[in-house]
């Protein structure tokens, strides 16, 4: 995308500088606008500002430089992907366990960014030069339904949805022992762990983000049970720190589950087995489903039923 300015006149009866341009710029995210402020490319009255939160009253000129897009430059990786549903608007794809999603420390090749960017080059850029075309995200070990936008504006209408909790998102997690009730609400602030600031926990609401999860039992066996999850928010670790607050870990969690595991499994048994959300172009939402992989429905096999 070639760089490019935007000039208008700021409507009354104002507010703070970043939220009205995502309102001007509706096909940029908050994020980047934000980013555009801090790095000096945005100017009010003819004086560059760089507070997100400035405060406009109205009839303020405003004048943003669009920069160009920077490349990723991150090699793509012909790695073969499972694809879901695809369009010009997006992608979606069932990842696999194991996989990381974006480039990050330790994991600077091989991701689904990497084999995304050799399906669809196009991406390159949206959303942000290290994680283009991500929406949201899943942990390494997790499986399933994942979103990758194909362009800005698309990118900024998933993420809408996702900050406003207006996505289905639906689980399967094999966990051990049984939940105190076959259904149930767990309710609690997910933050840093102040022992081990590599995990997340459950800790008081001044010190991190409400998170809720609701739950239900699928299937009971003899030592665990087969739950469907579903997250209304989308904290890190979220699903994971809630249920080892039941004291029902996921089965192969090493982070948060039992020293020793209950079966023999090379990862935890988190699946993303649904996403519901409304896509570019279409009036209600689109479900998309991802099969159960072969080492969840291999260990779901292994157990009895009690």
């Amino acid at each position: 995308m070639d760089a490019h300015h935007v000039r208008f006149t700021a409507p009354s009866p104002g507010g703070r500088l970043d939220h009205i341009l995502v309102n001007q710029l509706p096909d940029y995210s908050r994020s980047r606008v934000q980013r555009w402020i801090r790095e000096e490319h945005v100017l009010v009255d003819q004086q560059i500002v760089t507070k997100t939160g400035y405060p406009l009253t109205g009839g303020e000129v405003v004048q943003v430089h669009i920069p160009a897009t920077a490349s990723t430059e991150l090699v793509p990786e012909a790695i073969p992907l499972d694809i879901l549903f695809e369009n010009d608007d997006l992608l979606v794809i069932n990842k696999p366990p194991g996989m990381v999603v974006h480039p990050s420390a330790g994991h600077p090749a091989g991701t689904l960014v990497h084999a995304v960017l050799a399906h669809a080059p196009s991406l390159e850029g949206v959303g942000g030069e290290r994680r283009p075309g991500v929406v949201h995200r899943l942990d390494k070990d997790t499986s399933g339904v994942i979103l990758f936008a194909k362009n800005d504006s698309t990118h900024h209408f998933l993420q809408v949805q996702f900050k406003s909790r207006k996505v289905g998102k639906t689980y399967l997690a094999l966990v051990d022992g049984h939940p105190p009730t076959p259904s149930g609400r767990i309710e609690g602030a997910i933050g840093r762990d102040p022992k081990r600031r590599q995990r997340m926990a459950i800790v008081p609401k001044t010190r991190g983000r409400s998170a809720l999860t609701t739950y239900h039992t699928l299937k009971r066996f003899v030592d665990h049970t087969l739950l469907e999850v579903l997250p209304e928010t989308g904290r890190t670790h979220q699903i994971r720190v809630h249920l080892a607050f039941l004291d029902c870990p996921v089965v192969g969690d090493r982070v948060y589950g039992h020293r020793k595991l209950s079966l023999p499994v090379g990862r935890h048994l988190l699946h993303a087995s649904q996403l519901e959300i409304l896509i570019p172009g279409e009036n209600s939402p689109r479900l998309f489903k991802a099969p159960l992989p072969d080492d969840f429905q291999n260990a779901l096999d292994s157990i009895q039923v009690r």
